[in-house]
């Protein structure tokens, strides 16, 4: 049997709730890493990692820098990665780069996990998406390559 709807004030206050209490949750973990990614650009440091990524984030039509928001989309999440891409102000084309080859392969070690958990051969699982994931963004890449864009 179902239980009553609750009142509309009833609903409104639990749907406010929640909402805050998972927004509070995203602030603190996206403030600090956009304050800090903020804080490093132009440093040795942060120019550094971009040139050390440069050769690997390139063939993807990506800089250097973009390499540490996947880092932080591979071992974090997805929001984190968007508080670093941010502050990098990539292209509309770039960020949608990032957001395809993330999409695919984001969040490894908590999914490789719960895969493993499955009975599921989770490394290999995660190797199969990280591989996607290049190949959809060197075929994005390459599209826009051909497309003269």
């Amino acid at each position: 049997m179902d239980a009553p709807v609750p009142d509309i004030r009833t609903r409104l206050r639990t749907g406010l709730s929640g909402g805050l209490a998972t927004s509070w949750k995203l602030l603190k973990v996206m403030l600090p890493l956009y304050v800090a990614m903020d804080l490093l650009k132009g440093t040795a440091a942060f120019e550094a990692v971009g040139a050390a990524f440069a050769p690997a984030m390139g063939p993807f039509g990506l800089p250097g820098p973009a390499a540490l928001a996947f880092v932080a989309a591979f071992f974090l999440n997805l929001y984190a990665a968007i508080a670093i891409i941010v502050p990098l102000h990539l292209t509309a084309w770039q960020v949608t780069q990032c957001g395809l080859m993330m999409g695919i392969a984001h969040n490894l070690v908590v999914e490789g996990a719960v895969l493993r958990s499955t009975g599921v051969r989770g490394g290999l699982l995660t190797l199969a998406r990280i591989a996607t994931a290049a190949a959809a963004g060197l075929a994005f890449s390459g599209a826009r390559l051909a497309w003269g864009a």
